[in-house]
Parts: C-alpha cells; sequence; structure tokens
C-alpha cells in the first residue's frame, strides 16, 4: 500500500481536515478515463458527516468532473451477526440515506457479499474510494477488491483518530507505552473536516437498491438469526448517536472520574455502539468533549474514547490471531497453564452462564443486563469476564465462551475492542499479580471487591428496571 500518489504534497491544502496519513492507495491500476463516475464504497464509516472517506471522494468526484455513488453491500450472513445488530445498523443506514439525499449525493444499499457488490460497480467506475475496517474479514474485502477492480482504489482511514499504522509499528504492549505515541498528533488529527458540495448530482446508476424506509420490514426479508431480539432501548444511525453525546455531555460528565467504575449509576456515554458501526466519528466526539470545561471528567472521557479504543485498534491490526487463546501474552499462558488443573468451587456450562443461572447475584444481573439491552456497564464487563474465567474447566474454553457471548448479546460486539477486552481478562494489556489459584498470575476480580469499591446491590436492583422498561418500553435515541 502507498499513499496516495499524486496528492500527497498537498493533500491539506486540496482537502481541508484530511490528513495525508489516511490516504492509502491500494493498488498500482490508474484511474479509468472511460469510467462514469467515482464510487464511494461505504462500509465501515456508516455516516454523512466528518466521514473523511466521503468528503475525500466528494473532492475527487469534483476533480474528476464525475458525479458521485455512495453504496453499501448488505449481507445476510456477517459472522456472528444476528437481527439484533442488525437492526441498529439498519437504523443507522437509513438515516445515512436521509443526509446523504440532503447533500444530492446518490446512495444505494445493495444485497450481497460487500467485496461482491463493490467489485460489481467498479466495473463502471473511474476511481473506487473505500474506507477502512481493521479486522480480518474487513481486510480481505478490501484487499480483494484492490486487487480485481479495473481502476485505482485508495483507502481513507475515518474510525480512528490517529491512524494505527501512524502510531506504532507492532502491537504495544499496553495503554502506558500507546499513550505519548497516540497523543503527540492529537493536536493535528482532532480538528473539523468542512463538507464539500458535489458539482455533479445526477445518478449515475438507475438501481434504487433496497428500500431503507420500512427497517423491520427488510430486516425480515433477510436471512437472519432472530434468537436475539432487538432492543427498544436505544435507537440505530448518527442523528441518535448525536443525542445522545450531547445528553450525557450536559447531564453525565460532571460526574464521569467519580462515575466511571460504579456500575450502580448510568452517567455512561453509550457511544461505543455508534462507533462500531461508523455512525459517529471519534474526532467529532472528542471535538464535541473538548469543549466542555472540567479536565479531569473531560480527560477521563478522552482517555477512554481515544487511548483505550485505539489500543485494540493496534492489537487487532498486529496480532494476525486477536481472536484466539493463541494471542495472549506468554506469561498469561504459561500461569494459566500452570493452574490450569486447580480445583474450581463453581463451575457452569456455556449454558447455564447463558442463561444467567450461577450462584452470584451480580454476575446474573450483569448477564441479564447484557441479554435485555445488548450493553453492560464496562466495570462489570471486567467482573464478568474474570468469572468466566473462574468458573469454566479451561481456560482456553472460557476465552470461546466469554467472545461467544460478548458477540451474540452485545450491539458493539464483534468489534476490535471486543476481542481485546476480551483477551484482557485473561492477561493482554495488563502485568502479572499475586498468584493464586485458577488465574496464577492474571489478575482476579471477587464480589468482596465489587462491594468495596462500588454498591452491587443497587446494579442488581437498576439491571431489573432495565429489563421492565425494555419488556414495555419503545425504540428511544
Amino acid at each position: 500500500m502507498t499513499r496516495d500518489a499524486g496528492h500527497d504534497d498537498d493533500i491539506d491544502d486540496l482537502y481541508p481536515g484530511l490528513q495525508p496519513e489516511r490516504v492509502q492507495t491500494l493498488n498500482e491500476v490508474p484511474v479509468a478515463e472511460d469510467g462514469t463516475y467515482v464510487l464511494y464504497w461505504m462500509q465501515q464509516a456508516q455516516r454523512a458527516e466528518l466521514n473523511h472517506a466521503l468528503e475525500y471522494a466528494v473532492h475527487r468526484a469534483n476533480e474528476l468532473h464525475r458525479p458521485l455513488l455512495v453504496a453499501f453491500g448488505l449481507m445476510d450472513d456477517y459472522p456472528e451477526a444476528n437481527r439484533r445488530h442488525y437492526h441498529f445498523m439498519l437504523q443507522g443506514l437509513a438515516d445515512v440515506a436521509g443526509a446523504l439525499g440532503k447533500r444530492k449525493i446518490p446512495f444505494v444499499v445493495r444485497r450481497g457479499h460487500p467485496d461482491d457488490v463493490a467489485l460489481a460497480l467498479a466495473q463502471d467506475a473511474s476511481l473506487v474510494v473505500c474506507d477502512r475496517g481493521y479486522l480480518r474479514n474487513q481486510r480481505e474485502w478490501r484487499e480483494r477488491v484492490a486487487e480485481e477492480a479495473p481502476c485505482a482504489v485508495v483507502q481513507v482511514e475515518s474510525d480512528v483518530v490517529v491512524p494505527v499504522e501512524l502510531v506504532s509499528d507492532h502491537q504495544e504492549h499496553a495503554a502506558r507505552t500507546i499513550r505519548p505515541k497516540i497523543t503527540r498528533h492529537l493536536g493535528r488529527f482532532v480538528v473539523d473536516l468542512p463538507r464539500t458540495t458535489l458539482k455533479d448530482t445526477s445518478r449515475p446508476v438507475d438501481d434504487e437498491g433496497e428500500d431503507l424506509s420500512d427497517v423491520d420490514a427488510l430486516l425480515d426479508s433477510l436471512h437472519l438469526d432472530d434468537e436475539v431480539p432487538v432492543v427498544p432501548l436505544f435507537t440505530g444511525g448518527t442523528t441518535a448517536g448525536k443525542k445522545v453525546l450531547r445528553t450525557f455531555l450536559d447531564d453525565h460528565l460532571d460526574v464521569y472520574a467519580a462515575h466511571r467504575n460504579q456500575p450502580q449509576t448510568s452517567d455512561v456515554s453509550h457511544m461505543s455502539k455508534y462507533l462500531h458501526f461508523g455512525q459517529l466519528s471519534p474526532v467529532w466526539i472528542a471535538m464535541e468533549a473538548s469543549q466542555k470545561p472540567g479536565s479531569e471528567n473531560r480527560d477521563d472521557f478522552l482517555e477512554e474514547l481515544i487511548i483505550r479504543r485505539e489500543l485494540p485498534m493496534n492489537f487487532v491490526f498486529y496480532q494476525p490471531r486477536y481472536d484466539s487463546y493463541s494471542s495472549l501474552p506468554d506469561f498469561a499462558k504459561k500461569t494459566l497453564s500452570e493452574h490450569e488443573d486447580d480445583l474450581r468451587e463453581h463451575r457452569y456450562t456455556r449454558a447455564q452462564l447463558e442463561d444467567a443461572e450461577t450462584h452470584d447475584p451480580y454476575w446474573n444481573a450483569a448477564m441479564r443486563e447484557m441479554r435485555a439491552t445488548g450493553y453492560m456497564h464496562n466495570y462489570m464487563r471486567m467482573y464478568w469476564g474474570k468469572k468466566i474465567l473462574e468458573w469454566s474447566g479451561t481456560p482456553q474454553h472460557a476465552h470461546a465462551t466469554a467472545l461467544y457471548l460478548n458477540n451474540k448479546y452485545f450491539i458493539d460486539g464483534r468489534d476490535a475492542n471486543s476481542f481485546a477486552n476480551v483477551a484482557w481478562v485473561f492477561g493482554q494489556h495488563d502485568r502479572g499479580w499475586t498468584e493464586r489459584d485458577v488465574f496464577g498470575k492474571v489478575r482476579y476480580m471477587n464480589a468482596a471487591g465489587l462491594e468495596r469499591k462500588a454498591d452491587p446491590k443497587a446494579y442488581v436492583a437498576k439491571v431489573e428496571q432495565l429489563e421492565r422498561d425494555v419488556e414495555g418500553g419503545p425504540a428511544s435515541g
């Protein structure tokens, strides 16, 4: 991969707010002179606001005197995705359609594997612009399109604040090692991205694509796993996500530092699900938060948004086995292996865990929160994972179970943060601690510590209320 040749030296002047490190040319094929449009293959950055790939595509379409087509490939069988995930995503795509319509930018959602959809539309394109994803299948899609497209393919990063390869050329050990490498670039990357008006707004294809006006009907037409119901408490899309963020910043940020590890409270941002689908830009969120007074709360939130989110991006990019137990650091695998045969006071099957049938009311509440809402308070996610390790027959089975449940029920499951956070339970991005049964030198958590640091009984009551809300509440932003 190379930078976008011909635009490197003056890209900052040509495209204000778009740093050249975000742009990479993925093949050596020239722009097709006989192409009839520029294609922006939207897949990860599912939004029409502060989307570097979209604005770059508009600029290039204007340069080439071509119309622009934005296209999304909608597959039925995305790995581990179910109706809950698709519902939130399709709400967001309907929002995209409305926002692009206001900008007079044609948008089509086509049924099929994303790389197949992109390649079919690339046949008549002068240039293909794509956004960037760091997971294995996302990278494979883009590599195939770059290899087979009859025109130039340019990838534009828009879903991290600082591009992964600029931050580091290797897998980082922990937040403390990556923090200074990210921080030194923030002044240049946390900047606004002006919108550009598309000059030729003609629609280059007759295909209207899938109908996004009735999300439930479109869901019914897809071959999806319907076991996990949709969540009525959260609405997908940029419009809803912006409301959620502003509510958090106005009403909850001032206690964020004190309450971030207090699961009985609700002083959380709920940004992870919107970031997972690219419905909000992390740059936009950072800019909005940076305008708020109160350095401790603001800085703690930005630490979570940028450092703690982009460390997992580094992990999945540089660790090819990111979804495997084998990806764990050597010390963790060694110490867990040494304690694999330790006596476990409690052991539960995957089915018992999934049904929240353990002796621990706090853990059961966490599992019920996940099942009902597609979310779990971050502090409880740590406790939840540690107990799966403690109650499983082997650490390998525990790792597989935690990932299975995480990806099945969380709206933001199947994310770089999912793989890194589950791995953290087993020692990734952490250090050795005092040795104990089952855990060895991997960090341990217990109910007594939870009671000492928070109010888990109040958390159980909060989850019971959330379950009642889910049973009778309409979807809202």
